[in-house]
């Protein structure tokens, strides 16, 4: 024993005197491979012009270089081989797999001559297709406040594999993925169904508002470029000769199976049950909106996405009841990479659970060939295995989030662990003893939490810049919260596996397993809504430039792994550096929170109308808040707009009048931000208990606490003066008025600048203002009824003379005409054309117009 030991500390000391890259190099040598790797998908990605088209770099030269780069290393291992030099091969391999990204990039995102692609222009055109189904068809979740208003179907959208497209030459061959959306229920198409359709075949469109969803970069990430839009489901021939692959057929087999033992029958409709789901088999899309937000707000939100913590409880599990059986090490290696397969067949093939299972076969094949295995070379393999899929994979979200955080807790869940075992053991040091009984449990218990937390922080700090990058936020005690709830989720995970494999032995007591089951997921969704209020859970920032990401990790990297003989220097450089990073977010977020100059943006929500003014100091008011076409325009649009500028509350909610598409998205608002005060006019407060769309939104709001207040006819804060010019005293108007002529007009001043709100109001109310205000002139406005060239008169726009003249409207309105598209004053200004329009008025009392001109397909 003596002499192994003291090989076993000739090699720690071997491994101590090598370099960081020496290290390694020995230790994980796909490593630089897998850098090189990302940084030649990265180049080729910077060179390209577009989602869909190359760069100027042609694949030949790549393929040159990979090729000079490949000799050129077998040529110095040659001249070396007589005293090995690993640095050369490694650093040969890292410039090869540079060249391989680049190559790969360009062969997944060129199109091919007969791709879709090159068929479908900016403009949408008719189209007749076939091809075969491939994923099921997802209905429309319907789960906002407003959505019983709408009086359309429920939507239906799967993927399709195009085969032929009908031109007027007739029928050709065409290739390419798209994205099928069927305006009602389709009940009648399978995966695997040969369809024809006849659609609209257009682009996706860019997202035309500050922090909104990226759809087309999105699906462009998967192959997806092209959408077909089917109005009717009579536009759809099935042939029902459906021909399924082996895989997918098991696969269907699989999922349904495990559904059905998991709940006892189909998709989840209960909350508990959607979580199950999520934890168990992936299944998001059944959680509801509250449970998830608490999850995202308390930093949980990986706990129902499943990963590889998931997938290596689970494989934990198996080992060791085949252990307990008496399965010798190879067996249970053979065991765990069979049930692994079977799991990844289950549930949705996302990155993260494909990391972790690779991640797990290759620790099986380890134990198998009797190697000891490398978690960090198993998890640039699972990178390199993905990356050479799908290259664009590297810039989701989701990807870069799991290989981060896994290669913080590989790297730093060690060095965290012994920084708080010092704070926390600083002092005199006691003798050690051994310790028995409830002691020693304790003792246990302790050493575990601490390791969990540990694990929890080097998770943390490896996900927290792709975090802020991506959502804009921190979330300083998700660590905290982690240790809290994972012995809860460890318990559903285990607890639910064996009541799907029980499922089919003893029906009975999987039954009474599931009881107990569905109690702890009941119990988990409470703990996690009970400390979602918490105010630090998430430090909203804002959107931060990529230089602030690599700056994070560059620290990261020189506190972990800079070697260095002076270690107060090093302490000296890394405390500058995180007082340069807190002090820039802490600076960037005074400065979007205390302003000296006035910002008013209307965002882009069709035909619809959401206005916010961020005026002089720290006040933050949205006038409306709603769309008639956008579904559920709260969570999609205004409140990613919101996390995008930094803005975590709102000083007060104005609203005009109760149409729907003023309305229908400010639950999600007033449900996602902190709200002083929501306003409204007489007429609303009247009519909150009569007029069905005004008493649903009362209701959502009195569940946040909050009550509609009448609107105050002037209200001055700092520097600026708000004053509702219309309606006046109900008692005046006559009963013939409109709903629309009873809506808010707000009159905001700043600077000698004056910005006038119509909302909705027609020639009547018009008339009326400009009868009582002669003298009203407006610099900016924001025109009545989203612009209607119908109910504008002509006179009101002349007299008021706005020199920008804005018109919050539909595509479509636009389009056919129906918009007024002068301004005889001045310029005008269109969100559909335009996007998200943001006024800026300076304490000089200059006027900027920013605007985010709508591009499709890119």
């Amino acid at each position: 024993m003596d002499e192994i030991k003291r090989k076993l500390d000739q090699i720690d000391r071997q491994m101590t005197e090598l370099s960081l890259n020496g290290r390694l190099i020995r230790v994980a040598p796909l490593f630089l491979p897998t850098v090189g790797l990302m940084l030649g998908i990265l180049v080729q990605a910077c060179l390209s012009r577009s989602l869909d088209e190359v760069g100027p770099t042609f694949p030949w030269l790549w393929i040159t270089l990979l090729v000079l780069f490949a000799i050129g290393t077998f040529v110095e291992t040659l001249r070396h081989r007589e005293r090995p030099r690993p640095e050369i091969v490694a650093c040969g391999a890292m410039l090869c797999f540079a060249c391989l990204g680049a190559v790969r990039w360009l062969d997944v995102r060129t199109p091919a001559p007969s791709d879709v692609r090159r068929l479908v222009g900016t403009d949408r055109q008719l189209a007749t297709i076939q091809g075969r189904v491939l994923t099921e068809p997802q209905p429309e979740r319907r789960d906002w406040c407003f959505a019983c208003f709408l009086h359309t179907d429920l939507s239906t959208s799967f993927y399709m594999r195009l085969d032929r497209v009908k031109s007027p030459d007739g029928w050709q061959p065409v290739s390419g993925t798209v994205r099928v959306q069927v305006n009602e229920p389709t009940l009648n198409v399978r995966v695997g169904d040969r369809i024809q359709a006849y659609c609209w075949l257009h682009r996706f469109q860019a997202p035309t508002n500050p922090g909104q969803f990226d759809v087309a970069r999105y699906l462009a990430a998967r192959n997806v470029y092209i959408g077909a839009s089917v109005p009717l489901r009579e536009a759809i021939e099935v042939n029902r000769d459906r021909v399924d692959g082996l895989v997918a057929r098991i696969r269907r087999r699989l999922g349904n199976s495990a559904t059905a033992a998991l709940l006892g029958h189909g998709p989840a409709d209960e909350p508990h049950e959607g979580l199950l789901e999520a934890l168990l088999l992936g299944q998001r899309g059944n959680i509801d909106r509250q449970t998830y937000q608490a999850f995202r707000r308390t930093g949980l939100l990986h706990f129902i996405s499943l990963s590889g913590l998931h997938l290596g409880i689970l494989a934990g599990t198996l080992w060791w009841l085949c252990k307990t059986a008496g399965l010798l090490k190879p067996a249970r290696a053979v065991v765990c990479i069979i049930a692994t397969a079977v799991f990844l067949l289950t549930v949705p093939p996302r990155a993260p659970t494909i990391r972790a299972a690779i991640i797990v076969w290759v620790y099986c094949v380890s134990v198998l060939v009797r190697r000891r295995p490398s978690p960090l070379n198993a998890l640039c393999l699972a990178a390199i295995l993905l990356l050479l899929r799908n290259p664009a994979d590297l810039f989701e979200p989701g990807w870069q989030l799991s290989f981060a955080s896994v290669a913080g807790v590989l790297a730093l869940t060690h060095r965290v662990e012994h920084i708080i075992s010092a704070i926390i053991h600083r002092g005199p040091q006691r003798e050690q003893r051994r310790t028995s009984g409830p002691a020693a449990a304790v003792k246990h218990l302790s050493n575990q939490a601490l390791g969990l937390f540990s694990t929890g922080v080097a998770a943390w700090i490896g996900g927290a810049g792709i975090l802020l990058y991506h959502f804009y936020s921190i979330n300083p005690l998700a660590s905290l919260w982690t240790v809290l709830v994972f012995p809860l989720v460890a318990a559903i995970l285990i607890l639910g596996l064996f009541k799907i494999i029980l499922f089919f032995i003893l029906p009975t007591l999987s039954n009474l397993l599931g009881l107990l089951v569905s109690s702890l997921a009941d119990l988990l969704v409470l703990i996690v809504k009970g400390i979602a209020p918490f105010k630090l859970n998430a430090l909203l920032i804002g959107h931060v430039a990529v230089w602030v990401v690599v700056f994070y990790y560059a620290l990261v990297v020189v506190g972990a792994f800079l070697p260095t003989r002076r270690p107060r220097l090093k302490n000296w450089l890394c405390m500058a550096m995180i007082l340069m990073l807190v002090g820039y977010l802490g600076g960037l977020k005074w400065r979007r929170t205390h302003r000296n100059d006035l910002s008013l943006t209307v965002l882009d929500v069709g035909h619809g109308q959401a206005i916010l003014a961020r005026l002089p100091g720290t006040t933050n008011l949205l006038f409306d808040g709603g769309s008639l076409y956008t579904h559920d325009v709260g969570t999609r649009i205004i409140l990613p707009f919101l996390d995008y500028i930094g803005i975590e509350r709102l000083h007060a909610i104005v609203i005009s009048h109760h149409d729907i598409d003023h309305i229908n998205g400010l639950p999600e608002v007033a449900g996602g931000r902190r709200v002083d005060h929501v306003y409204g006019p007489d007429a609303l407060l009247s009519q909150s208990e009569t007029v069905p769309t005004a008493r649903l939104l009362k209701q959502h709001l009195l569940s946040e606490r909050l009550a509609i207040e009448p609107a105050p006819k002037t209200l001055r804060i700092g520097p600026t003066h708000i004053q509702t010019l219309w309606p006046p005293d109900p008692i005046t108007l006559n009963d013939h008025v409109s709903d629309n002529d009873l809506s808010l007009v707000s009159l905001i001043q700043f600077a000698d600048v004056r910005i006038l709100l119509c909302s909705d109001i027609e020639e009547f109310a018009q008339h009326q203002i400009m009868g009582r205000n002669p003298e009203l002139k407006a610099n900016v406005m924001v025109l009545p009824h989203h612009g209607s060239a119908r109910t504008l008169d002509r006179a009101f726009l002349t007299n008021l003379a706005p020199e920008i003249a804005i018109a919050s409207c539909s595509r479509a309105d636009l389009e056919r005409g129906r918009i007024v598209s002068g301004n005889p004053a001045g310029k005008i200004f269109h969100t559909a054309e335009n996007g998200a329009i943001t006024v800026c008025v300076e304490t000089a009392g200059v006027v900027t117009v920013n605007v985010r001109t709508i591009q499709t397909g890119d």
